[in-house]
Protein backbone atom coordinates (compact mmCIF):
# COMPACT_ATOMS: atom_id res chain seq x y z
CA UNK A 1 0.00 0.00 0.00
CA UNK A 2 1.24 3.14 -0.59
CA UNK A 3 1.65 6.17 2.14
CA UNK A 4 -0.85 9.37 1.96
CA UNK A 5 -0.08 12.49 -0.05
CA UNK A 6 -0.74 15.87 1.82
CA UNK A 7 -2.74 17.99 -0.38
CA UNK A 8 -2.05 21.80 -0.92
CA UNK A 9 -3.16 22.39 2.61
CA UNK A 10 -0.89 20.25 4.19
CA UNK A 11 -3.79 17.55 5.51
CA UNK A 12 -3.96 13.97 3.88
CA UNK A 13 -5.56 13.72 0.70
CA UNK A 14 -8.41 11.11 0.03
CA UNK A 15 -7.33 8.13 -2.22
CA UNK A 16 -8.98 5.26 -3.26
CA UNK A 17 -10.04 2.14 -0.86
CA UNK A 18 -7.84 -0.62 -0.99
CA UNK A 19 -10.26 -3.66 -1.11
CA UNK A 20 -9.42 -7.56 -2.01
CA UNK A 21 -11.80 -10.32 -1.70
CA UNK A 22 -10.97 -14.15 -2.66
CA UNK A 23 -12.58 -17.57 -2.41
CA UNK A 24 -10.08 -20.67 -1.92
CA UNK A 25 -9.06 -23.86 -0.47
CA UNK A 26 -6.07 -23.22 1.27
CA UNK A 27 -6.22 -22.27 5.01
CA UNK A 28 -7.02 -18.30 5.62
CA UNK A 29 -4.55 -16.30 7.39
CA UNK A 30 -6.53 -13.55 9.51
CA UNK A 31 -2.91 -11.38 9.91
CA UNK A 32 -2.49 -11.32 6.25
CA UNK A 33 -6.44 -9.63 6.19
CA UNK A 34 -5.14 -7.28 8.86
CA UNK A 35 -1.96 -6.35 6.94
CA UNK A 36 -4.23 -6.02 3.44
CA UNK A 37 -5.73 -3.26 5.37
CA UNK A 38 -3.29 -0.94 7.29
CA UNK A 39 -3.42 2.07 6.70
CA UNK A 40 -1.43 5.17 8.34
CA UNK A 41 -4.83 7.52 8.26
CA UNK A 42 -6.69 4.26 10.40
CA UNK A 43 -7.13 4.70 13.96
CA UNK A 44 -8.80 1.47 13.60
CA UNK A 45 -8.75 -2.11 12.74
CA UNK A 46 -11.99 -4.27 13.00
CA UNK A 47 -11.34 -8.04 11.52
CA UNK A 48 -13.46 -11.11 12.31
CA UNK A 49 -13.11 -15.05 11.89
CA UNK A 50 -15.88 -17.28 11.44
CA UNK A 51 -15.01 -20.55 12.83
CA UNK A 52 -16.57 -23.76 12.23
CA UNK A 53 -18.08 -25.21 15.27
CA UNK A 54 -18.68 -28.75 16.24
CA UNK A 55 -22.82 -28.13 16.83
CA UNK A 56 -25.57 -26.56 14.78
CA UNK A 57 -29.17 -25.93 16.38
CA UNK A 58 -28.12 -29.03 18.78
CA UNK A 59 -26.54 -31.52 16.98
CA UNK A 60 -23.12 -32.20 16.85
CA UNK A 61 -21.60 -31.65 13.82
CA UNK A 62 -18.64 -33.78 13.08
CA UNK A 63 -17.47 -32.19 9.35
CA UNK A 64 -18.26 -29.74 7.11
CA UNK A 65 -17.65 -29.15 3.82
CA UNK A 66 -18.09 -25.73 1.45
CA UNK A 67 -18.35 -25.94 -2.22
CA UNK A 68 -19.04 -22.84 -4.29
CA UNK A 69 -20.15 -21.86 -7.34
CA UNK A 70 -17.81 -20.18 -10.06
CA UNK A 71 -18.88 -16.44 -9.36
CA UNK A 72 -18.39 -16.63 -5.98
CA UNK A 73 -15.05 -15.22 -5.87
CA UNK A 74 -16.71 -12.51 -8.26
CA UNK A 75 -19.49 -11.66 -5.74
CA UNK A 76 -17.14 -11.50 -2.99
CA UNK A 77 -15.19 -8.58 -4.67
CA UNK A 78 -18.32 -7.33 -5.47
CA UNK A 79 -19.45 -7.04 -1.51
CA UNK A 80 -16.25 -5.66 -0.16
CA UNK A 81 -15.99 -2.98 -2.82
CA UNK A 82 -19.42 -2.11 -2.28
CA UNK A 83 -18.74 -2.00 1.83
CA UNK A 84 -15.31 0.32 0.65
CA UNK A 85 -17.62 2.75 -0.80
CA UNK A 86 -18.66 3.80 2.57
CA UNK A 87 -16.76 7.25 2.98
CA UNK A 88 -15.55 6.23 6.97
CA UNK A 89 -13.34 3.29 5.06
CA UNK A 90 -10.07 3.09 4.50
CA UNK A 91 -9.30 -0.38 3.34
CA UNK A 92 -11.17 -4.05 3.15
CA UNK A 93 -9.98 -7.88 2.90
CA UNK A 94 -12.28 -10.67 2.80
CA UNK A 95 -11.90 -14.37 2.32
CA UNK A 96 -14.22 -17.59 2.23
CA UNK A 97 -12.43 -21.03 2.27
CA UNK A 98 -14.36 -23.86 -0.03
CA UNK A 99 -13.14 -27.36 0.47
CA UNK A 100 -13.54 -29.96 3.60
CA UNK A 101 -13.01 -28.15 6.69
CA UNK A 102 -12.26 -29.82 10.33
CA UNK A 103 -13.75 -28.47 13.44
CA UNK A 104 -11.60 -25.63 14.65
CA UNK A 105 -10.93 -24.26 10.86
CA UNK A 106 -11.44 -20.94 9.66
CA UNK A 107 -14.36 -20.87 7.14
CA UNK A 108 -14.46 -16.85 6.34
CA UNK A 109 -11.76 -14.08 7.14
CA UNK A 110 -12.76 -10.40 7.15
CA UNK A 111 -10.90 -7.04 8.26
CA UNK A 112 -11.69 -3.46 7.27
CA UNK A 113 -9.73 -0.29 8.85
CA UNK A 114 -11.46 3.12 9.28
CA UNK A 115 -10.36 6.52 11.42
CA UNK A 116 -12.53 5.38 14.29
CA UNK A 117 -13.28 1.87 16.09
CA UNK A 118 -17.43 2.51 15.27
CA UNK A 119 -16.68 2.70 11.73
CA UNK A 120 -14.38 -0.23 11.90
CA UNK A 121 -17.30 -2.24 13.55
CA UNK A 122 -20.15 -0.88 11.67
CA UNK A 123 -18.63 -1.63 8.37
CA UNK A 124 -16.84 -5.09 9.64
CA UNK A 125 -20.17 -6.37 10.45
CA UNK A 126 -22.03 -5.03 7.48
CA UNK A 127 -19.14 -7.00 5.05
CA UNK A 128 -19.76 -10.35 6.93
CA UNK A 129 -23.46 -9.95 6.71
CA UNK A 130 -23.35 -9.04 3.40
CA UNK A 131 -21.45 -11.92 2.49
CA UNK A 132 -22.91 -14.21 4.00
CA UNK A 133 -26.31 -13.13 2.58
CA UNK A 134 -24.71 -13.05 -1.09
CA UNK A 135 -21.86 -15.36 -1.48
CA UNK A 136 -23.12 -18.43 -3.69
CA UNK A 137 -21.69 -21.09 -1.61
CA UNK A 138 -23.16 -24.38 0.03
CA UNK A 139 -22.19 -25.58 3.87
CA UNK A 140 -22.11 -29.85 3.93
CA UNK A 141 -22.24 -30.51 7.62
CA UNK A 142 -22.45 -33.93 8.72
CA UNK A 143 -23.79 -34.76 11.89
CA UNK A 144 -22.26 -37.51 14.73
CA UNK A 145 -25.26 -39.67 13.91
CA UNK A 146 -24.55 -40.22 10.30
CA UNK A 147 -27.22 -37.56 8.95
CA UNK A 148 -26.03 -34.78 6.84
CA UNK A 149 -27.40 -30.95 5.38
CA UNK A 150 -26.50 -28.60 2.89
CA UNK A 151 -27.19 -25.49 3.95
CA UNK A 152 -26.78 -21.43 3.46
CA UNK A 153 -27.49 -20.96 -0.59
CA UNK A 154 -28.59 -17.88 -1.18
Amino acid sequence: MTAPTADASGRLAARPPTTFGEVTDRPLDLAAHEAAVADRRAGAVVSFQGVVRDHDHGRAVTALEYEGHPSAGRILREVAAEIATDPDVYAVAVSHRVGPLAIGDVALVAAVSTAHRAAAFAACARLVDEAKARLPIWKRQVFADGTEEWVNCP
